[in-house]
Order: C-alpha cells, then sequence, then structure tokens
C-alpha cells in the first residue's frame, strides 16, 4: 500500500495511544509528524518523537491529520481543522467543536461507513461514551429499530485526559496513607467516589449535561433517526481506563435476548461476554488496553414493550477515540 503522511495534533492520553495504534495496525505510514503546543521530545512506548509546534504551514504535505483531543475538548480544529483541509489534508477530528455540523460526518466505521462517502475533508469521532453504546446497539438497531434508549454510563478518569489519570492515582496514594486527598481535575476527588456530573450544564436541555446531550443528538445523527428517544446518565467513576455503560433499549419490533446474543456474536469490534452462572459479564479491567466492545447481561425489560436491557464496556482512550479514528482513515484508504 502507498505510504501516507501522517500528523497528530496534541500528544496526550489519545495523542499517544494513536501513535501506538498506527504502529499495532501496521498503518503505511512514510512520514509521522507530531504536533502540539510547544517543540520537543517525548518518549513513547520505548521510542522518542520529536514534537514540533502547530502551526498552519506545519500541515503543509500531510495526508491525514488526527486531531487527538480528549473527551470534550475543543479548540485545536477550530483553529487548523478548516485550513488543513484548504491545504490537501484530510482531517480526522476527536474533538467536539464539529460532530454535529452538517458539513461534517459524524462516523463509526462499523455502525455507518456510508457517511464517508463524498465527505469534504473533514471528519468527527463521535463522543467515546456514544460508540461504546453504538457498537452494541447499532447492530439490534438494524434487526428491530431502537425508538428508546435510556443509558447510565461509568465513565473512567482516562477521558479527563493524563492529568486527571495522575490525579486519580495520587488520591488512592493519599487515602492508604492516610493523608488528605487533593482535586483540582474533578470538583472533589474521584479516588472512592462517583461524580454524576460529566461536562457542563445545557440550557437546550434543562438538567442536563453536555456529555448527556452528546450521547442523544450523536446517536440520531450517526444511526440516521431523529425521532430516538434517549435519555443519559452520566457518571465519573475512578477507573483509569474503559467506560461502562448500562443501556435499556425499547425497539418498534420485538427481539428475544437469544436472537440478541446472535446477532451481537456475529457483529464486528463486539465480544458477547454473557454468563451469569459462572459470573461472567463485561468489565473495565477486562476491555481496558483491548479494541472489542464487550456486551453482556442481556436480558429482557419487562417494564416496556419490546425493551432489552444489557451491559457494554469499552476502552474510551482505544475504541472510544483513537482507534475508531484510524479505522476511519484505514476505511478512506
Amino acid at each position: 500500500m502507498k505510504k501516507v503522511r501522517v500528523g497528530i495534533v496534541g500528544i496526550g492520553a489519545v495523542g499517544t495511544e494513536l501513535v501506538k495504534i498506527l504502529r499495532q495496525r501496521d498503518f503505511p505510514v512514510g512520514e509521522l509528524r507530531v504536533l502540539a503546543r510547544s517543540e520537543r521530545d517525548e518518549e513513547i512506548a520505548g521510542e522518542t518523537v520529536h514534537v514540533v509546534r502547530t502551526t498552519r504551514e506545519a500541515f503543509d504535505g500531510l495526508d491525514f491529520a488526527f486531531f487527538a483531543g480528549t473527551e470534550g475538548a475543543s479548540g485545536a480544529s477550530v483553529t487548523y481543522g478548516w485550513d488543513a483541509v484548504e491545504r490537501g489534508v484530510t482531517v480526522i477530528d476527536n474533538g467536539n467543536d464539529f460532530r454535529m455540523d452538517d458539513r461534517v460526518p459524524l462516523v463509526v466505521p462499523e455502525v455507518n461507513p456510508a457517511a464517508l462517502q463524498n465527505h469534504q475533508g473533514f471528519i468527527a469521532n463521535p463522543n467515546c461514551s456514544t460508540i461504546i453504546a453504538l457498537m452494541a446497539l447499532a447492530p439490534l438497531h438494524r434487526e428491530a429499530g431502537i425508538e428508546r434508549l435510556v443509558a447510565a454510563t461509568y465513565q473512567s478518569v482516562s477521558g479527563t485526559g493524563s492529568a486527571a489519570i495522575h490525579e486519580l492515582e495520587s488520591q488512592v496514594r493519599a487515602y492508604v496513607a492516610g493523608r488528605e486527598m487533593e482535586s483540582s481535575e474533578y470538583p472533589a476527588p474521584i479516588a472512592f467516589n462517583v461524580l454524576a456530573q460529566i461536562g457542563g450544564l445545557k440550557d437546550s436541555m434543562p438538567g442536563f449535561t453536555s456529555e448527556e446531550v452528546k450521547m442523544r443528538d450523536e446517536t440520531r445523527k450517526i444511526l440516521g433517526v431523529d425521532s430516538i428517544r434517549v435519555c443519559a446518565t452520566c457518571v465519573r467513576v475512578p477507573v483509569f481506563y474503559s467506560h461502562a455503560e448500562s443501556l435499556t433499549v425499547e425497539f418498534a419490533r420485538e427481539i428475544t435476548p437469544g436472537r440478541a446474543r446472535e446477532i451481537l456474536e456475529a457483529a464486528p469490534g463486539v465480544k458477547v461476554v454473557d454468563d451469569m452462572e459462572n459470573k461472567k459479564f463485561p468489565m473495565p479491567l477486562e476491555a481496558e488496553h483491548g479494541d472489542d466492545v464487550l456486551v453482556g447481561r442481556i436480558r429482557r425489560d419487562e417494564s416496556a414493550p419490546n425493551s432489552l436491557a444489557l451491559f457494554a464496556v469499552g476502552d474510551n482512550i482505544r475504541k472510544g477515540a483513537a482507534l475508531n479514528a484510524v479505522q476511519i482513515a484505514e476505511h478512506l484508504l
């Protein structure tokens, strides 16, 4: 395959994972150009990578540019994204700024690859919690048609970024040592705690946060159904990697738990882990650093017609961000 010139904007948790995944998947990188606020050297997976300062001219000659913002991140693609497109670069943005822009396809390659047709050079990665949910739900939607989704997410600190990972670790050490736990990334300690707010409040949906609104809006855009009703509650939990999600889904047509398992067992990127008799169910530690979304606890919801409940877990930095972006580029190639 022809070698391509690749840029990565940002070298935090997602940017670092992008470098690893490009190597792991033998992506045909002829040149790797890592951009950040300042020029420096960074060690990634045992190798030294030279980082150059982000300028408009730094995108010249690239084929792809991955903007590696973490959960809810914004700004870099606003400043440089469309200018890079004008320079002939295909932009794949993990940030939040353009996901709902009508010009920009919002893509999970296993779910809606056709959205990449006739793209205008700028493609958005969905939010990590949306990706993980739809990896489990889209195959069932094709079978029975989703009408309503109630989601409760249990999101790891890596979604906030590298500083939050270090903060959780330091708080655990402080707690064990009997010292006061200091917080800067969150409004309260995250160690041994859960925080029922991710993102700011949204005037468009009183009482809901930006993360919860994203799940509604992005689900509708990706599945192409504006009538799907979504109620999400997004919670931060003291886990380093992998988001877990409790999903209760009402369908237009009946679908049994057995049929749902059959569909999900055949779905790419999904692994069914559903053996309650032997205490087998999806867990963040099992999904951490993996590419599959684990799905289990598949059961009938007796409280509503044509409804199922299930539990999904996926690594938010890999499939929820970096891996999905690389898969988009692979699909385009």
